[in-house]
């Protein structure tokens, strides 16, 4: 197998680390001029996990942070399934997961902050999870608070919904002065305005497709919507035309339905928002402009993955337990140390305790997680 780590744009100014098999801390303060060189020092070395930068330095090989004279960072992203709320037990199902918040990400990152395609990096991380590196010349001089600025708008932390619909008073002969009517963004505002239209919109579209029975049910169910109140917003909402006008910022069809709101924003508005503490992405790691992140093309020591670079395109259809499976199907022994479940190229194990023999990848995966020894034959 010949495989060597990807050189990271601007390689000589980055600092690189090292965790290693019989060494509890990393090595660091390193530094390396070409790819060649990086590539020979992890043959020779063969270290477990490979580290580099998102920061660029002056003199990255440094011993302190202060003399390697910080010149700016990447704005990374680390999403992790070990953060995810109510996380499902199957490896497999926790990629894919996470696969989707990732993916809702670079939604935001290109459509909202106006981020190319071109300076995204997509890698996955070779264990739960995916890392987005942005290296627009715009955000590398950005510090940790403005990076915190970007994580609070990505979860949707400070958003006053309250603000994203207003009264507007009506005027001339189809109003008077005592009556206002309800607005929002368009449907193809830009940002958060153009989410809540959208949200509005996906909850009307399937009140609409119910039967009245079910409709009145579910609206029913919802804090503060009485049988009378979900009458009338389940006759107002299957007029004709009334989707079009909420697509336009028209909510009179809304008015004075607080229960409504108050659903829409906790189960459709708050379904786009990206998690960060505590959710689906690592907030310290992107405020962190001194970060180490994972290196492309090598070994994830904790599981025998490939950290692997991705395009948009790519991702669509990546499987990392398939495609980042670098090791093969010749059966390899081990001594399972206890019982435990995981799943590698379409096919699931459960596993007791005692002596297996499996195919190299999902042996060498046991190892790196550490739940199995290798035995001799």
């Amino acid at each position: 197998m010949e495989a060597s780590p990807e050189a990271p744009p601007d390689l000589s100014s980055r600092e690189w680390g090292f965790l290693f098999f019989d060494e509890g801390g990393m090595r660091r303060h390193r530094s390396f001029y070409s790819p060649g060189e990086l590539a020979d020092y992890v043959r020779s070395m063969v270290p477990r996990h490979v580290y580099h930068s998102a920061a660029y330095y002056g003199r990255p090989a440094a011993p302190t942070m202060k003399e390697k004279a910080w010149q700016g960072a990447d704005l990374i992203f680390d999403l992790d399934a070990d953060h995810l709320r109510n996380a499902p037990r199957s490896y497999g199902e926790m990629l894919s997961q996470v696969k989707a918040e990732t993916q809702k990400l670079l939604g935001f990152l290109m459509a909202d902050f106006g981020f190319s395609e071109k300076l995204i990096s997509i890698v996955f991380s070779g264990g739960r999870g995916y890392h987005i590196h942005v290296r627009d010349p715009r955000v590398l001089s950005l510090g940790g608070d403005e990076r915190r600025e970007i994580v609070d708008y990505l979860t949707g932390r400070g958003l006053d919904v309250n603000r994203l619909s207003y009264r507007v008073r009506l005027s001339g002969d189809v109003g008077s002065d005592n009556v206002r009517a309800l607005r929002c963004p368009p449907e193809n505002s830009p940002g958060w305005g153009g989410r809540f239209n959208s949200a509005i919109v996906k909850f009307a579209e399937e009140i609409r497709e119910m039967d009245e029975k079910s409709a009145l049910d579910r609206l029913t169910k919802i804090k503060g919507i009485g049988e009378v109140r979900a009458v009338e917003f389940y006759n107002r909402i299957k007029r004709d035309l009334v989707l079009d006008d909420i697509r336009s910022g028209n909510l009179d069809s809304l008015k004075n339905l607080q229960g409504i709101w108050r659903y829409v924003i906790d189960h459709y508005l708050a379904a786009q928002f990206v998690e960060v503490l505590g959710g689906e992405t690592d907030e310290p790691v992107t405020a962190d402009v001194r970060r180490l992140i994972r290196c492309p093309g090598s070994l994830h020591g904790g599981s025998g993955l490939r950290v692997t670079s991705l395009s948009l395109r790519d991702m669509e259809d990546f499987d990392p337990l398939y495609d980042a499976v670098v090791f093969g199907d010749e059966p390899l022994p081990l001594q399972m140390l206890r019982p435990f479940k995981t799943e590698m190229k379409g096919q699931r194990y459960d596993l007791a305790e005692g002596p297996e023999e499996l195919s190299a990848c999902v042996a060498i995966f046991l190892m790196a997680r550490g739940v199995a020894v290798a035995r001799a034959r």
